[in-house]
């Protein structure tokens, strides 16, 4: 299919130049049978895995080298569109080589990665992340019939959404990777929170343990932490290179407040928030510094879990790691 053939050429420039190669000149698209894999000195394995919501399947073929578990072929077929096939094919030739253990660690962000021109350019538009998703499912479920096990047993992570089977690492994942900054995105990223739409916020049909917004939350979070830490030039030293530990109340309060004017109160800012410290108190091992927030920091809960470890974070690397955050 040429680049212009069927739809206008701006489309597919949210496609990777490996994507649309993949989708005409698939590398490993086809069957192998027993006798071929015999040939080869290992054990066919045949997996199928579907995605009702969009309608896409994979089968995926292996052959294993049962002394060692390694992959030796790996093939498929793809009933879905060019997105299905450019990733079921990334897929299979990531699997060749690895051994089955190996290969059930492979992700959807790998594939995704693995189909991009450079680090910087998603290989898909957000819509066709899922495709990735499903190439990552029939991976295990490979695995599970070749070792003879049940696919969940290979879950090392929280499955966040179980209509995409996505997980709570792939989400926080994608958000950092792709810097979402709205539940809308992951939906398009990863699929989740597209179908009975549970794992979003509570109050669906049916209650989770983890949701979408608060993961967001959290994370943008400990990215904008991270950022921070990043942009600081040095630790700020306001007790003229007297210890922590050995300061007056007054020095105390004066390093850590030099800190929150530089690195905290700007981010709060954003939010229309801001906070006070209250009193800084000193026990045998810690220095606890209480704060009250204000403005549109004063009610969101974020101020108990992820803003509250940003701020503490930022001060225990800045000031003093024995500096906790109370808030009043």
């Amino acid at each position: 299919m040429a680049k212009n053939s069927l739809i206008g050429g701006s489309i597919w420039e949210a496609y990777s130049q490996k994507v649309q190669d993949l989708m005409n000149h698939p590398r490993n698209m086809g069957e192998i049978t027993e006798e071929q894999a015999k040939k080869m000195g290992g054990k066919l394995v045949v997996a199928d895995f579907g995605a009702e919501s969009c309608g896409d399947a994979v089968r995926l073929y292996w052959v294993v080298d049962e002394k060692t578990d390694v992959i030796l072929d790996a093939k498929f077929k793809s009933f879905g569109c060019g997105t299905a096939i450019a990733s079921s094919d990334t897929m299979a030739e990531l699997c060749k080589g690895k051994t089955v253990s190996e290969a059930v660690k492979i992700t959807n962000i790998d594939v995704e990665h693995a189909m991009r021109d450079n680090d910087e350019t998603p290989a898909v538009p957000p819509q066709k992340m899922h495709c990735s998703v499903m190439a990552y499912d029939v991976i295990k479920a490979a695995a599970a019939s070749y070792k003879g096990v049940d696919a969940s047993s290979f879950e090392d992570e929280i499955i966040v959404c179980e209509c995409a089977r996505v997980s709570l690492g792939t989400i926080k994942d994608v958000i950092k990777i792709n810097d979402l900054k709205s539940v809308e995105e992951i939906t398009n990223y990863t699929k989740a929170g597209a179908f009975c739409k549970s794992c979003i916020k509570p109050g669906g049909h049916e209650d989770r343990e983890y949701y979408l917004v608060d993961i967001l939350r959290d994370t943008r979070a400990e990215m904008e932490h991270a950022k921070l830490s990043a942009l600081a030039d040095a630790k700020v030293n306001g007790g003229g290179g007297v210890d922590f530990a050995d300061m007056t109340v007054v020095q105390k309060f004066k390093e850590i407040e030099a800190v929150i004017d530089e690195n905290i109160r700007p981010m709060l800012a954003m939010d229309g928030g801001n906070l006070e410290i209250l009193d800084i108190k000193d026990s045998e091992k810690n220095t606890d510094v209480y704060i009250r927030y204000l403005g549109a920091c004063s009610g969101c809960a974020s101020g108990f879990s992820g803003t509250l470890y940003a701020i503490e974070s930022i001060l225990q690397d800045k000031v003093s790691p024995t500096i906790r955050v109370l808030p009043v």
